[in-house]
């Protein structure tokens, strides 16, 4: 069971969270007409009267600019003000998630985006560690990754997460902790709900955006500190294979930030996974404001 935060933002004002409920006949609830957002709040370690939330006007642009795919024009501007209004009432006390929306709120049956009622709504909740900082198995999904020919994978659309789900139960029903996606043509693509990146050499490969990936945020504060650590980053096609003979294979995401990546499928990786662990230590101290060239990257909300 989740520890729901007590309040949320719905039809343009904070309500108590049990009071935004939405008919059974909403169309987004039908037919995955729906685009979200997802980003990671905490309390400031150094000072208790304010909260921090990561990559703030990031994660409202890309909202913004995934509500465009629905038909919905809503600011990234508004948003913000609404997710800050949305933390101060709420006054969490301790690590967060929050997740903005908007959606098809008209109720009907045909699948359409014009002529058709949208509306945008915010909710969150106490979350600690989404998988094992120590390391995760994931097994190679029988699904595959959409296509942006048939989908719009730049935004993040919940009707895209269907196959996410697919793939994460069938990962942990058969033993596994999370599921790798391979694109149609056969490369990797990313996990059910991350972006990944393997290590060889030295140079740390991830699949590029013609692999079919969600222009993940936490994946684009990867490469940034990966670059300024001076640690050549290579975006292009990933091969099958090449995860099993890695030297590092690491996942990354909102909910995870940098998770290693311990075996896939019967291939176990190495135990010592140094450029892993330097981004993720760094990515923490960066997200609890501690370091001073990323201040940018950190909003703070006073409480």
């Amino acid at each position: 069971m989740y520890n729901f935060l007590p309040f949320a933002y719905f039809q343009d004002k904070i309500v108590p969270f049990q009071e935004a409920t939405i008919s059974i006949a909403t169309h987004a609830l039908h037919y995955g007409t729906l685009a979200f957002g997802g980003m990671r709040g905490i309390p400031d370690p150094q000072d208790p009267t304010q909260v921090l939330l990561f990559r703030l006007d990031r994660h409202c642009q890309r909202l913004s600019q995934s509500g465009k795919f629905i038909h919905y024009d809503i600011s990234a501007e508004k948003i913000k003000t609404a997710i800050i209004e949305f933390v101060k009432k709420n006054q969490p006390t301790t690590s967060f998630y929050i997740r903005p929306f908007v959606f098809t709120s008209d109720l009907g049956i045909a699948p359409r985006l014009h002529n058709i009622d949208k509306s945008f709504a915010i909710y969150g909740l106490e979350l600690g560690d989404y998988l094992s900082p120590e390391g995760v198995s994931c097994r190679i999904s029988s699904w595959c990754r959409q296509e942006d020919i048939s989908f719009p994978l730049r935004g993040k659309i919940s009707a895209a997460y269907i196959t996410s789900s697919l793939a994460k139960t069938e990962a942990v029903e058969s033993g596994f902790d999370e599921a790798i996606l391979m694109n149609s043509q056969g490369k990797v693509s990313e996990a059910s709900g991350m972006n990944i990146f393997i290590v060889r050499n030295g140079k740390i490969i991830t699949p590029g955006f013609e692999q079919d990936i969600l222009e993940g945020i936490t994946r684009d504060s990867v490469i940034k500190i990966a670059q300024d650590f001076g640690i050549p980053v290579v975006e292009r096609p990933v091969d099958k294979s090449e995860l099993l003979i890695a030297d590092e294979v690491f996942l990354c995401g909102t909910a995870a930030k940098v998770v290693p990546v311990n075996r896939i499928e019967n291939y176990y990786l190495p135990e010592h996974r140094p450029i892993a662990e330097k981004l993720r230590e760094k990515l923490i101290a960066i997200t609890e404001n501690r370091d001073p060239d990323y201040r940018d990257w950190v909003y703070p909300i006073s409480i």
